[in-house]
C-alpha cells in the first residue's frame, strides 16, 4: 500500500478493518511510505535525550536476557518483540508492525499480490481475525475456506493475538508455496494446506439490471479505481438508462488519493474531506474538477464491511445530497494511517490523522446509516448468494 494515504479497514478491525485482502487484504485509508501530507516527519534513528532515563530499564532488561537467560535468544526476536510492544501499547487497532521477513510480501494496492485470495478483519468482540470475504476462483475458495472462519494458526504459529495486517503478512508468500492454516468454524478446528498463487483481484464489475438500470461494483480503492470507474460509466451509456447503482458492499477501503478522485466523479466542486493531524494542523481536500456530470438518479449500496475510503466517498456524496444509500450501517473507520519501511526492513503503520466529512462530521466508531436499511446476514449470504434483498431494495428506488 504505497501512494498518498490509505483509507483501509485497518491493519485490524473495530468491534472491522484493512479488511485485509490475503492475497490477504486488510481494510482502510492510508498514506504510503515516506512523508505525511500535512505533517512532515523526518526519519530519525537516534534516541531522544529526554527518553534516555525512561528507557534505562528497557536496556537493563535486554542486557539481562542476553547475559543470564537460560536459553540463547536471537537479537532480532527481541527487537521485533520490543517494537510490537510499543505499537500495541498504543491500544490502536489500526496501527501495527510487521517483521522484516514478512514485510517483503506486503501489498501495494496495485490489485495483484501473492496469497490465498480472501479478505480478513480483526473482530474485537471475538478477539480474533476472521474471513469476511473469499474471492471466486482463488486458492482459498478451492480449499473450502468460508466467510466467518476464524484464524487460529498459520504454519504452526499461534495467531490468535495477531492484528489483521500482521496475520496477512504471515499468510502471504511466494507464488507456488504452501501455507498451512488452522481455522475455527462453528466451534470446530479445520486444517487447510493452501498453495499460494498470484491473485489479481477484478476491481470492478458491471451489468445492466431490469433492462435500464446500470450497475457498477467497486471492490477496492486502488490507484486504478477512478480510471476503471470512468471507463465503466462510459461503456454503460448512462444517457439511455433510468438510473445507476454503485455497489460498495464489502469494499474495505484503499488509497486516500483514490477516494478523493472517486468522490470527485459526482461532486462538481467543494470540500471532499477535512483531515486533522495530532499536531493541530489540518488539510482540506477538495473536488478535483473531474466530475462526470451524471444526470440519472444514483443509489449506493453499503454494508458493515464497507469501510474507510468507502465511507469517506459515500459520506461526501451524502453531504452534497447526490445519492440514496441502501443497505446496512457501515464499518465506522474515520482515521488515516501512514505506512513506512523501517531501517531493519520491517513495516510500521501508524494512525496519523482523522478525517471529517464536508459537513465536518466524523463517522469513526459509528459508521454511516443508510437511508433505506435492509439486513442481509452472513448465513443468508452463504446459503442464498443469488437472493440479494439489498440489491432488490436498491432497484425499488427507481420505481
Amino acid at each position: 500500500m504505497s501512494a498518498h494515504g490509505i483509507l483501509s479497514h485497518p491493519w485490524a478491525r473495530r468491534a472491522g478493518a484493512v479488511a485485509v485482502a490475503v492475497a490477504i487484504f486488510a481494510a482502510g485509508v492510508a498514506f504510503g511510505n515516506g512523508g505525511l501530507v500535512g505533517a512532515q516527519v523526518t526519519p530519525n534513528t537516534r534516541p531522544p535525550v529526554e527518553a534516555e532515563e525512561d528507557f534505562a530499564a528497557f536496556w537493563e532488561t535486554y542486557n539481562l536476557i542476553n547475559k543470564i537467560y537460560l536459553e540463547p535468544v536471537e537479537r532480532q526476536l527481541l527487537v521485533d518483540g520490543a517494537i510490537n510492544g510499543m505499537v500495541e501499547a498504543l491500544g490502536d487497532e489500526f496501527s501495527g508492525y510487521v517483521e522484516p521477513e514478512l514485510n517483503a510480501f506486503d501489498s501495494d494496492l496495485s490489485g495483484s499480490i501473492s496469497g490465498i485470495g480472501a479478505v480478513i478483519e480483526r473482530d474485537e468482540e471475538l478477539g480474533r481475525v476472521r474471513i469476511v470475504n473469499v474471492y471466486p476462483g482463488t486458492p482459498a475458495e478451492r480449499a473450502g475456506v468460508l466467510e466467518g472462519d476464524i484464524f487460529l494458526e498459520v504454519d504452526g504459529v499461534d495467531v490468535r493475538s495477531f492484528n489483521a495486517d500482521r496475520l496477512a503478512a504471515r499468510v502471504r508468500g511466494p507464488e507456488g508455496s504452501t501455507v498451512n492454516i488452522v481455522m475455527e468454524r462453528n466451534g470446530e478446528e479445520i486444517e487447510f494446506a493452501i498453495q499460494r498463487a498470484r491473485i489479481t483481484i477484478p476491481n470492478i464489475e458491471t451489468q445492466i439490471l431490469n433492462d435500464d438500470i446500470a450497475y457498477v461494483k467497486l471492490f477496492q480503492f486502488t490507484s486504478e479505481a477512478r480510471r476503471q470507474f470512468d471507463q465503466a460509466i462510459s461503456e454503460l451509456d448512462l444517457d439511455t438508462r433510468r438510473g445507476l447503482i454503485i455497489d460498495l458492499r464489502g469494499n474495505p477501503g484503499g488509497l486516500l488519493s483514490s477516494a478523493v478522485s472517486m468522490a470527485s466523479a459526482l461532486v462538481d466542486e467543494g470540500v471532499i474531506l477535512y483531515e486533522q493531524f495530532g499536531d493541530g494542523t489540518e488539510q482540506i481536500f477538495e473536488a478535483d474538477g473531474t466530475s462526470l456530470g451524471i444526470n440519472v438518479p444514483i443509489v449506493v449500496l453499503v454494508d458493515e464491511r464497507s469501510a474507510s475510503a468507502s465511507e469517506l466517498v459515500v459520506r461526501a456524496w451524502v453531504d452534497y445530497g447526490l445519492v440514496t444509500v441502501v443497505g446496512t450501517q457501515t464499518f465506522g473507520k474515520g482515521v488515516v494511517q501512514s505506512q513506512r519501511d523501517l531501517v531493519n526492513g520491517g513495516g510500521l503503520r501508524l494512525t496519523v490523522a482523522r478525517w471529517l466529512s464536508p459537513n465536518r462530521e466524523s463517522i469513526h466508531g459509528e459508521g454511516l446509516m443508510p437511508d433505506v436499511v435492509v439486513e442481509w446476514d452472513e448465513e443468508a449470504r452463504r446459503e442464498h448468494p443469488d437472493d440479494d434483498p439489498q440489491l432488490a431494495a436498491a432497484l425499488e428506488q427507481f420505481e
